[in-house]
């Protein structure tokens, strides 16, 4: 086995052990990179220098035992929103092609600090604004898609060019790549993880979550983000908590709820058996399955595209007027259209996210947690723009992707994504678990669970 293939956790106990040097692994996943990224394109940067003087100096403290944690020399990717002081954050866009951060987010400040490397900045669908990622290709298949907006970080994981990588999730850009790219994505509950320093798109919905291999990956990349943070106004108050993964895979007692509506509405056979046999698998290591309706579905979308557009705008308004050009036209279309939302149609979807909230709240009194497919189809072709669902009717590919999607982001709730399968196609297939506010430590130890007692799961055939 190369460095490059290990998981987070398994690299961490090799250079804990010192079996392995962070030199080395650094060295393998950068040799990884240039290998795949010519025919994938998840980088827009890599700090090949940058990296490799950093594995230098992880690589001095360990040996002197000054040993940091388990992400201590551990390379990474970083979405091209995350601020890193004298690195470009373009997020992917000709509008900020000359800008350069002056100062670290909060949470490359924290991963800095917790020894993590740096590679590089992964490509996301321009400011983050879509579920595809174009310049960038998916890991198992080179002419469908990553999925995004957190595409780059999704495919860069699944390749073996990053160890862990970070996403932003506003409608479902963590969750969405992760799933079509067979990893495990974590959208944490909104406030957990600080979003100082990251490009935003929608200020409401905007989240910041890790890409892993695993589950247990994701734990300790959260343990090292989350936590309070006074420049993020949103930013939950109390002490940082610890994520353990440590736990029985003996489900038992766990009440686990099963969407009679909306999540399985409009879904490939091939996600929903893969989804409904890996909920089968929960119920065998002793969780209850409890059929539940999902509340509100006729205003999830509608309240989701109600604020995000328009805080895009507002935050897009300047450079619109200024330099429209500069914008790919999927992305120009939707802020423009951002322009043309009043304030009045704003404040009805913030007042209708109010009662979503509290009938999720309601909803989530009778189960410890959801689970349901992550995104409706697989990889679409880089080339289709839409889905014709037996009944006739039409959905935008994009549209398929986040209607799963956003419930979590208009809530605020934590959501997992594991991969579960795949279909006759060889594309990856996953599993959302949505849980109660602040309730990551019940959807990591589920995830593990069902993780633990799995297969290995392969690299893609296409990297």
């Amino acid at each position: 086995m190369q460095p490059y293939e290990l998981t987070l956790t398994a690299a961490a106990e090799e250079i804990r052990t010192r079996r392995l040097s962070p030199v080395e692994l650094v060295d393998s996943v950068l040799d990884r990179i240039e290998t795949t990224d010519p025919h994938l394109g998840a980088y827009v940067t890599v700090t090949t220098d940058q990296a490799r003087r950093a594995a230098r100096e992880a690589e001095h403290h360990i040996t002197h035992g000054h040993h940091r944690g388990p992400l201590h020399g551990i390379p990474m990717g970083l979405k091209d929103l995350i601020d890193v002081a004298g690195i470009p954050t373009t997020a992917s866009s000709r509008v900020r092609a000359d800008h350069r951060a002056t100062t670290d987010s909060t949470v490359a400040a924290r991963l800095n600090q917790a020894g993590a490397v740096l590679l590089g900045k992964t490509h996301t669908h321009e400011f983050a604004f879509g579920l595809t990622t174009p310049q960038t290709r998916n890991a198992w298949h080179t002419d469908r898609v990553a999925g995004g907006s957190s595409g780059g970080s999704a495919v860069a994981v699944a390749a073996g060019s990053a160890t862990f990588a970070l996403g932003t999730d506003t409608g479902g850009s963590i969750r969405v790549p992760a799933a079509l790219n067979g990893v495990v994505g974590l959208k944490p509950t909104y406030g957990l993880v600080s979003r100082h320093g990251v490009t935003p798109l929608s200020w409401s919905l905007d989240h910041v979550g890790p890409l892993t291999r695993t589950v247990e990956d994701a734990a300790l990349v959260l343990t090292a983000l989350a936590g309070h943070d006074p420049r993020d106004p949103a930013s939950l108050p109390g002490p940082t908590p610890h994520y353990r993964t440590d736990t029985p895979t003996d489900l038992t007692g766990l009440r686990i709820g099963i969407p009679r509506t909306y999540y399985f509405h409009h879904v490939h056979p091939d996600v929903e058996n893969a989804v409904r046999d890996a909920i089968g698998h929960l119920e065998t290591l002793g969780a209850q399955l409890i059929d539940i309706d999902i509340p509100m579905t006729r205003y999830i979308q509608a309240t989701q595209w109600g604020l995000m557009v328009p805080e895009a705008g507002a935050y897009h308004a300047q450079n619109l007027r200024t330099a429209p050009e500069l914008y790919q036209e999927d992305v120009r279309i939707l802020l423009e259209a951002g322009q043309l939302i009043g304030a009045g149609d704003h404040i009805r979807a913030q007042r209708a996210r109010t009662l979503m909230r509290a009938a999720w709240a309601q909803t989530l009194q009778h189960v410890d947690l959801i689970a349901a497919p992550s995104t409706p189809i697989t990889a679409a072709p880089t080339d289709q723009t839409t889905i014709t669902w037996p009944d006739g009717t039409t959905e935008g590919v994009s549209d398929a992707y986040v209607r799963l999607s956003a419930p979590a982001n208009i809530t605020g709730l934590p959501a997992l994504t594991l991969p579960v399968g795949h279909d006759p196609a060889g594309l990856p297939i996953g599993m959302q678990l949505l849980g109660h506010p602040l309730g990551e430590p019940t959807l990591l130890h589920v995830g593990h669970a069902y993780e633990q007692t799995q297969p290995t799961r392969p690299f893609p055939t296409t990297t």
